[in-house]
């Protein structure tokens, strides 16, 4: 990305936002947060990217955690008034909603590595990651619609975690519905528990007969459709939305600043499925935070893992994506890739649409021509996979190590972290959720339950309401049609 001009803290310039294929023009902020994909298919991305120096980046390293995200927020979204926006972030990052007055409490992993950290996330509402952001995104729809006179349809797909996030941060919320895609079997009973078991008349749920990457394909398919898009102001919360990915930003900074107290490098190890977690890392690195290594971590459906090691990016088909025990990253066309490779292949939003047009016609395609290594490592991506075998292991070792629990998503992680630690440099791992919410795996790796948050005790036993659904995006059109309608 273009570094720009670096501005002082809580300065307002003037970004736009342009697509990653490159025939969008170029629009604000609280544009693209109703949007969602641009008009000819691609993701919205600063035209350019706000820069922190240093002087700025030290003086965010006493701030709460609301003011951290004011003032990363304020760089992408100039046009909400700031003390509208501070008042935003100030209502969303509490410790009643995130129950811990640090929000992302940072501990260390000693038993394992001297300078490895984990980074706690999911304090949220639904236990997950995701919180960090939809909680903040709920608040700037119901703004921004209520300023502009609107409402809003929400159509999204998850494998996981996104669709409870999302529903629990817009459920009540004015002007706000919820069609949430999500794969029939493909989470755990306690994900699906919490998405199912919401029985707000703006919650949709929507359990299609396919895989995560035919409920995201269906979600494209709908927004593709201009007409229909516009007539049922249909929007999306997945990270294709930026607004998403900006709010991630918050806590890469908020992790540097503890993990490296001097304002030295840190790395990242980063669970990765749809990319949008370890983007959000890219970013931050772009914007001046001294990010040495982004680790992508992948499990089985390893085609991130593949694409930064070779170049050759191939998504799986069908029987090709597999059903692993960290399913939230059982995903094989990562969304969010798109805006990296657009940073990568110089900014040319011609070039993203060939390539995704040959990716449609051949199924793949191949970035590894000369010089591809010394380019990639420039950006700072590495990558490792992981699998069932390496997860259990990961769990017992650091439990026993440690005397902490964590998740399989976060042991994909942990596992591929190792591989990749330098001793002059803190490796911080981005939690993914929290244990209880993959007791399958946690009584396999250590032969009983993790402990449940209070208030979850009864959740699979909740009444719920979900509807079935076949891959096809007529179907859906309908269905979005009679219900907003």
């Amino acid at each position: 990305m273009p570094e720009g001009a670096a501005p002082a803290l809580g300065e307002r310039g003037g970004v736009h936002y342009v697509s990653t294929r490159g025939e969008s023009s170029c629009l604000s902020f609280t544009d693209i947060l109703l949007e969602g994909l641009a008009s000819d298919g691609g993701l919205y991305v600063p035209a350019e990217v706000p820069r922190l120096d240093a002087e700025a980046l030290a003086g965010l390293r006493d701030a709460s955690y609301a003011d951290l995200a004011h003032a990363v927020l304020t760089q992408f979204a100039p046009e909400i008034p700031t003390e509208a926006l501070r008042t935003l972030t100030h209502r969303t990052y509490t410790a009643e909603i995130f129950r811990d007055p640090a929000i992302t409490p940072l501990s260390t992993l000693s038993g394992l590595a001297p300078n490895l950290h984990l980074l706690h996330i999911s304090n949220g509402p639904t236990l997950a990651f995701k919180d960090m952001a939809m909680q903040l995104l709920g608040a700037l729809f119901e703004h921004v619609l209520a300023q502009r006179g609107l409402h809003l349809n929400i159509l999204g797909a998850t494998s996981g975690d996104t669709g409870s996030s999302a529903e629990h941060a817009m459920r009540g919320r004015n002007g706000i519905r919820v069609f949430m895609l999500s794969p029939e079997g493909r989470m755990t009973p306690f994900q699906t528990a919490q998405m199912f078991s919401l029985l707000d008349p703006n919650i949709f749920n929507l359990a299609v007969d396919g895989v995560f990457d035919d409920c995201q394909d269906m979600v494209k398919g709908v927004s593709a459709d201009a007409a229909f898009k516009a007539r049922y102001a249909i929007g999306t919360v997945n990270s294709i939305n930026w607004a998403r990915v900006a709010a991630q930003v918050v806590y890469y900074v908020s992790g540097w600043r503890a993990a490296a107290p001097d304002g030295g490098e840190v790395s990242f190890a980063v669970p990765s499925g749809n990319f949008g977690n370890v983007y959000a890392g890219w970013v931050a690195r772009c914007m001046g935070v001294p990010i040495r290594h982004l680790v992508v971590a992948t499990n089985e459906n390893d085609v991130l893992d593949e694409f930064f090691r070779t170049g050759l990016y191939r998504p799986r088909v069908g029987d090709e994506v597999r059903a692993t025990s960290s399913p939230s990253m059982d995903i094989s066309k990562a969304s969010n890739f798109e805006r990296f490779v657009f940073d990568f292949t110089g900014r040319d939003g011609a070039v993203v649409s060939d390539l995704w047009a040959r990716l449609a016609r051949e199924g793949a395609f191949d970035l590894s021509g000369e010089g591809f290594a010394s380019r990639m490592a420039a950006t700072g991506f590495l990558s490792g996979r992981s699998t069932h075998a390496d997860r259990l292991a990961t769990i017992r070792h650091v439990h026993e190590a440690c005397g902490v629990l964590v998740d399989p998503h976060t042991a994909d992680g942990v596992k591929v972290a190792l591989a990749h630690l330098s001793p002059d440099v803190p490796m911080i791992c981005l939690e993914t959720a929290l244990p209880a919410k993959f007791s399958a795996t946690l009584r396999e790796a250590l032969g009983s339950d993790p402990p449940r948050p209070p208030g979850t005790d009864d959740l699979e036993q909740r009444p719920q309401r979900f509807e079935r659904m076949a891959v096809d995006v007529a179907v859906l059109k309908r269905y979005i049609a009679a219900h907003v309608e």
